[in-house]
């Protein structure tokens, strides 16, 4: 996603366009898979880490980006690519390699569908799988 797209992307669900909002929007779009504050920081030294995460909230609170639970402790984001700006339809599985500390999308395979109580209300699923990855479980 480039620059122009990223600015119509922020535009489009509500969010002014700025210098560092396009920088962190592009950066979470090029990763090949979800990102912490702290690698976020190292990748884009021009943006302090208090910056960084009042925009990541910023984007949470617009469905522009998923909080993932990395199953280590950690919270890594990634960029939600839903067609509704008010609700994150691109929930998938994350799997979270014991060894490397990779977290890996599985876009492929969809968060299961949880029918909840009378009273309760859904309002998102994190679903992380652990173990090994293909490449940590060649060694």
């Amino acid at each position: 996603m480039g620059k122009e797209q990223c600015v119509s992307f922020l535009t489009e669900h509500g969010i002014k366009p700025t210098a560092n909002r396009i920088v962190i929007a592009e950066t979470l779009a090029s990763a090949d898979c979800p990102m912490s504050v702290k690698e976020l920081e190292y990748r884009i030294l021009s943006i302090d880490k208090s910056n960084i995460f009042r925009t990541l909230m910023l984007f949470k609170e617009h469905h522009l980006v998923h909080v993932i639970e990395d199953g280590d402790g950690g919270i890594k984001y990634e960029l939600c690519l839903s067609h509704d700006h008010n609700v994150d339809e691109d929930e998938h599985l994350h799997f979270f390699c014991e060894r490397c500390h990779k977290t890996i999308c599985l876009h492929e395979i969809p968060v299961p569908i949880v029918s909840l109580p009378a009273g309760y209300e859904l309002r998102g699923i994190s679903c992380v799988v652990k173990g090994l990855c293909p490449k940590c479980r060649k060694q």
